[in-house]
């Protein structure tokens, strides 16, 4: 017997049967596996944006700026801590120290800066 071809026995297309429910079996269960496979990847943790915020001045003069940036995000959507981290650096008057906090953020590979 060539492959793809069935043996019909004296009693009728049991052979038949038998390879469809087989046949059935096997893409049942190739079904749940693919199933599983797709929700564990959907169940991976997703990676947080990290932004990256220099600015001039200390905490306490920025503070209203800060708000008004964290705000902005709010209204897009963005909850700072669940969908996204904020990397904050403050220069205070020392403005040659500038350089050193970017290379900070930097290395901290922040997706997006804010200056």
């Amino acid at each position: 017997m060539r492959r793809g071809e069935c043996q019909v026995s004296s009693d009728g297309w049991t052979e038949t049967k038998k390879t469809i429910k087989k046949n059935l079996r096997l893409l049942a269960l190739c079904a749940m596996l693919l199933a599983l496979s797709s929700s564990a990847d959907a169940q991976q943790p997703k990676k947080i944006p990290r932004i990256g915020y220099l600015t001039t001045g200390s905490l306490s003069s920025a503070s209203e700026n800060v708000e008004r940036f964290r705000q902005g995000l709010r209204e897009l959507g963005y909850v700072e801590g669940k969908t996204i981290t904020i990397e904050y650096r403050y220069a205070g008057d020392k403005l040659d120290g500038l350089p050193d906090l970017a290379a900070e953020l930097v290395q901290l590979k922040v997706e997006l800066s804010s200056y």
